[in-house]
């Protein structure tokens, strides 16, 4: 996931860099609900896996501990370089490719299986972007290949009350503590806007704070398997993964080569 991370933060570029992986670690690096699904797919199709929107390596390390032969695809240059951090410190192989989903040309095999884990689809900004990112997927798509989307379909709006604010997701690196608040969840025309407050503590005390938004666009799984026939996939069952006290659910949209 591409978002904000934190350039407001009066701090050097390396600690921007690392800021952005401590907030994705936090927000994003915990989740666990998901992989039994991704696992079990790795197993299921032939041939090796990319993980479009793969971060710092949340569901690409975990395939490749089970001995899946998988590529990382990202936007975001940091995020990469600590997915191979982490790869060379297990003794593990990732290869990472630098790409906009919407849109992407990777040499080598082609792939047994395309996942697109935790909403990723609806950062793009439109159906032109997803058409992109259904063309460049077909075309890197092995024969009978499979396609899997999360979807986030149901959104229950909120507003906190900042007096007594929700439990914040939490994560420390480096002597830096990182807290990140739940504050709303806004629908606005096409798109749902969930609102976070950033609270970062430095080693020495000092606290400093950012509103952070992500956009997401509005997207249900009908939607996604009607553009998944315009770019010649077709649709099978979708998966459920369940909601957790953290994280909304998401419908997995199964798109077949």
């Amino acid at each position: 996931m591409n978002e904000d991370t934190g350039s407001n933060l009066e701090c050097g570029g390396t600690h921007r860099a690392m800021s952005a992986i401590g907030w994705h670690d936090v927000e994003c690096g915990g989740y666990r609900a998901d992989l039994p699904l991704w696992r079990e797919l790795a197993a299921q199709e032939a041939g090796p896996v990319l993980d479009v929107g793969a971060g710092a390596g949340r569901v690409a390390l975990d395939l490749a501990r089970a001995g899946h032969d998988v590529t990382a695809l990202d936007l975001d240059a940091d995020l990469l370089a600590e997915l191979r951090a982490r790869a060379e410190r297990e003794g593990l192989s990732v290869r990472t490719e630098q790409a906009d989903a919407a849109g992407f040309e990777l040499s080598g095999p082609l792939f047994g299986l395309i996942l697109v884990p935790m909403q990723t689809i609806q950062l793009l900004p439109g159906r032109a972007a997803r058409s992109a990112f259904l063309a460049s997927a077909r075309e890197h798509l092995a024969a009978g290949g499979l396609v899997a989307l999360a979807v986030a379909e149901e959104f229950e709006p909120f507003e906190a009350d900042m007096a007594h604010p929700l439990p914040p997701d939490t994560g420390e690196r480096d002597g830096w503590r990182y807290r990140s608040f739940p504050v709303a969840i806004r629908r606005q025309s096409d798109r749902v806007v969930l609102e976070r407050v950033r609270v970062l503590t430095a080693p020495d005390g000092t606290t400093s704070s950012e509103d952070d938004a992500i956009a997401l666009t509005n997207l249900t799984a009908d939607d996604l398997e009607a553009e998944g026939r315009a770019a010649g996939l077709r649709p099978e069952a979708p998966h459920t993964i369940d909601e957790t006290d953290a994280h909304m659910g998401s419908t997995v949209v199964m798109l077949r080569g």
